[in-house]
């Protein structure tokens, strides 16, 4: 009787087990992956904190590469880019930065590319599992945290955190890791989702006042 019921009980775990979701990290990061390729434009609030720096803003994305950023905090600060260009605008030094920029950058790692190279460069596991967990301590916002390692150190970042919301696949929050342990944290909250952005938002003519410099990610 008692290897009847032993029987009985490992035949239940394995037909169990056989019906169990298992979705593997690389599996469940190209769904979100896949997400983002499906969008063909989304508007986000934006926090991102970095060496005791604050700054908020609302992001506009639309497919295939052009992304603006209009800063709260500093005011009136903008981030423009349009596949090949990136423009900056800085109200507080009335300066104008810009530079050509490889449209392979993944200058917006929240989207479908940005995530693709992130798959190239990057491996990628669970930090504790498949279950979502809470954002941090006392949220109620649930997310699968998921984990990627630099695959050689001409990587910017040693390790990323990305949080993702379970069902909607979006990207919660964002944590990059340097070699020197500094940590850039981007919060990503109030989705607006292919509300058909009109090309003219990203046309920007900042100030005339201000001083324009080139390629600065270049200079001395």
């Amino acid at each position: 009787m008692k290897k009847t019921l032993a029987f009985a009980a490992l035949s239940f775990l394995l037909v169990a087990m056989s019906f169990a979701q298992v979705v593997t990290a690389n599996e469940f990061f190209k769904s979100v992956s896949d997400k983002y390729a499906g969008l063909k434009d989304y508007e986000v609030d934006l926090d991102i904190s970095t060496e005791g720096r604050n700054m908020q803003g609302h992001a506009s994305y639309k497919m295939p590469q052009l992304l603006r950023i209009d800063f709260s905090s500093p005011a009136n600060q903008v981030f423009l880019f349009n596949g090949e260009e990136l423009l900056i605008y800085l109200p507080n030094q009335a300066a104008i930065l810009e530079q050509k920029i490889s449209a392979d950058s993944g200058a917006n790692v929240a989207t479908a590319q940005g995530l693709s190279l992130l798959r190239r460069y990057y491996s990628v596991a669970y930090e504790t599992g498949q279950a979502p967990v809470p954002l941090e301590e006392g949220s109620s916002t649930m997310v699968v945290n998921l984990i990627l390692y630099r695959r050689s150190a001409a990587e910017s970042f040693t390790s990323i955190k990305i949080s993702i919301l379970p069902d909607s696949k979006l990207i919660r929050r964002i944590e990059a890791k340097t070699p020197s342990s500094g940590v850039y944290k981007f919060d990503y909250y109030n989705y607006k989702l292919n509300s058909g952005i009109p090309n003219e938002r990203f046309q920007y003519d900042p100030p005339s006042n201000a001083n324009n410099y080139n390629n600065f990610l270049l200079s001395e």
